[in-house]
């Protein structure tokens, strides 16, 4: 998810840390040992590295995540004794995260009218963990998943300078690191009604007590999308619209910058198309005040539910025939393929083992592949892939 991910356990790393082209590992029964390859971080011109191959700059980690142990009840934080008092940058993200899963599951099962959500709750010993609830073959959604987590683990220093560009003398010993975020998706039953997917995210670096002169560092990211089977542009437009009223609340150029990158990140590249009409999607946002930050992700989170349920209740109930099912399975199709092949949370936990449940929950109940299938141009099957293939600006 990034992911599109599911933002639990190892899963929400590769949306919180740098970038990651190639993972492999070998794991023992509590501890994961990473080996990592980085394309650049932020390329520039100033980037003295061939952006036509991969960078040669591999690390490999000494110290990973611990294995979570599940829990019979939520606990009032995640958070280690050590991370300070409630009023910490790391308190106030891991409460609206967890305000977020509450609110947006709320609003989910009273347009539901039936299903429930199940909830896992893990921690592990040595700090952190998560809450996943899914709901699964309820009255309107096929299956819906929101997940929040907090991860505590090491960074290899060379790994962080590597990723970041940084230029500083390398110092032994690994960078501890903090991950919260939150992960959804939503996939309703109804051809006509769109699926759904947001995650907000915060990752900080802290230098350990040995290696002084470790970078220190913070930034934010997420995002949500939209990716329905038929286009309605008066949905779509509501749904930017919203998209658009949060970003402008804090900076009139968040919106077109970061829709324009939620269109390049949700590219399939086997297909040549976009998983979908797009949204916003940003990520290593750390060159603003972290204060103004902290409040931009907050209002992203919390405009869920409205940018996304009226369009639900104007759908939910809409006829259909098995041409229109057919065509949202194919749809799923393509979802699952990017998932999979290229959301970098997804891909990062299966590859280091995280909990195999929650990444996946992403993933819809059913999906369909036809060979060679190509709707009839002009038909609203081919104005939705038009749309994937070349996006529009729809305010």
């Amino acid at each position: 998810m990034p992911t599109s991910i599911m933002s639990t356990s190892s899963s929400i790393i590769p949306h919180l840390s740098p970038p990651i082209t190639y993972c492999s590992f070998s794991s023992s029964s509590t501890l994961r040992g990473i080996s990592l390859s980085f394309f650049p971080r932020n390329p520039s011109l100033k980037t003295p590295l061939s952006m036509n191959k991969r960078t040669n700059l591999s690390v490999r980690s000494a110290v990973a995540i611990e294995k979570e142990t599940p829990q019979d009840e939520r606990p009032d934080t995640f958070l280690r004794e050590s991370d300070g008092p409630s009023s910490s940058v790391r308190a106030r993200f891991e409460k609206m995260i967890r305000d977020a899963q509450d609110d947006v599951c709320t609003a989910i099962e009273a347009v539901d009218g039936g299903g429930k959500f199940k909830e896992d709750v893990w921690s592990r010993a040595g700090g952190g963990g998560g809450i996943s609830r899914v709901l699964q073959d309820g009255g309107v959604w096929e299956k819906a998943g929101v997940n929040v987590s907090v991860v505590y683990g090491m960074m290899p220093p060379e790994a962080y300078r590597a990723a970041r560009g940084e230029n500083a003398v390398e110092k032994p010993g690994p960078v501890p690191f903090f991950a919260a975020g939150i992960s959804s998706v939503l996939h309703p039953k109804n051809p006509f009604a769109p699926t759904l997917h947001f995650n907000y995210r915060y990752f900080e670096t802290d230098a350990p007590k040995d290696a002084p002169g470790a970078p220190r560092q913070w930034w934010f990211g997420g995002g949500t999308d939209l990716t329905p089977a038929y286009i309605f542009e008066e949905d779509v437009k509501h749904f930017h619209t919203v998209q658009k009223n949060a970003c402008d609340k804090f900076d009139p150029s968040f919106y077109p910058r970061f829709k324009k990158w939620c269109d390049d990140y949700f590219f399939i590249k086997h297909r040549g198309e976009r998983r979908g009409l797009g949204g916003i999607f940003f990520d290593d946002l750390n060159d603003y005040d972290q204060e103004m930050l902290l409040a931009f992700a907050s209002e992203c989170a919390n405009s869920v539910v409205s940018a996304y349920l009226p369009i639900i209740e104007r759908r939910k109930d809409m006829p259909f025939t098995d041409r229109h099912k057919a065509w949202q399975q194919l749809r799923r199709g393509r979802y699952v393929e990017f998932n999979l092949v290229y959301d970098r949370g997804t891909t990062f936990g299966l590859k280091t083992g995280g909990r195999i449940e929650s990444i996946l929950v992403s993933l819809p109940l059913t999906a369909r592949w036809e060979y060679d299938n190509k709707p009839e141009e002009g038909s609203e099957e081919w104005k939705l892939l038009d749309a994937c293939i070349n996006p529009k600006e729809w305010i």
